[in-house]
């Protein structure tokens, strides 16, 4: 767990985003920081804006006004494609795997744009599946396994190119209650292993509680941090 002395990974200042005609605000002046190796939990009602407030932290989308820094560089000045290749991995409540791939393929798809050859590839590839707990399914396609394995194929693929944060938007929103218990034990393994920064958001009350630090967002604000 974060001892809460770590430098900022992440800072926002006054994020505001409209969406989709200009007439409806998703943040208001959002303010925030997150600390390396921190596990934060971001909270709220739906429609709130904490999934545009992941994709603004994680260069997916860019504020109307206000900035984010990435160890204290703007994001508006980095090469986001690099970016999002070698520093940050996403996980999504739809997993978003290739269907005509195996589990193994689609745990490659980051590393098209490293160095490493396809042998290489291959066998990044099977130790991720392991460290999942997947190697007995890495030749199965997505449709062949369970809606708990194609998060931990998903979680796998986001940890293709070693990043240092780990942004997750309700990786366990389709999962039962038993998968839940099994995705959050593993990425709370996965971080203290790896030493990454983790951010979800979640509406599961199990997931907050998880967390080092709760962020409850409403109506586009930063209702509270606990």
């Amino acid at each position: 767990m974060s001892d809460g002395n770590g430098a900022p990974i992440l800072r926002a200042e006054g994020l505001v985003k409209y969406y989709p005609d200009g007439n409806v605000q998703a943040l208001r002046g959002v303010s925030l920081e997150v600390r390396d190796g921190e596990f934060v939990a971001i909270t709220g009602p739906s429609g709130c804006g904490k999934s545009t407030l992941l994709h603004l932290l994680g260069g997916l989308d860019r504020p109307d006004s206000g900035e984010v820094w990435f160890r204290g560089a703007s994001m508006a000045r980095l090469d986001l494609d690099a970016f999002h290749a070698r520093r940050i991995g996403f996980v999504f409540q739809s997993f978003y795997l290739l269907p005509t791939l195996t589990a193994a393929e689609n745990v490659q798809i980051p590393m098209f744009e490293g160095p490493w050859p396809r042998p290489e590839r291959a066998r990044r590839a099977s130790d991720l599946l392991a460290e999942v707990g997947l190697s007995h399914r890495a030749g199965q396609r997505p449709t062949r396994l369970s809606v708990g394995e194609r998060q931990r194929v998903a979680i796998a693929r986001a940890l293709a190119n070693e990043p240092e944060l780990l942004l997750a938007d309700e990786p366990t929103g389709n999962l039962d209650s038993a998968s839940q218990e099994e995705i959050l034990r593993l990425l709370g393994q996965l971080r203290d292993r790896r030493r990454i920064t983790l951010v979800i958001v979640t509406h599961s009350e199990e997931v907050a509680r998880a967390a080092d630090r709760r962020i409850a967002i409403k109506d586009g604000r930063i209702l509270a941090t606990e």
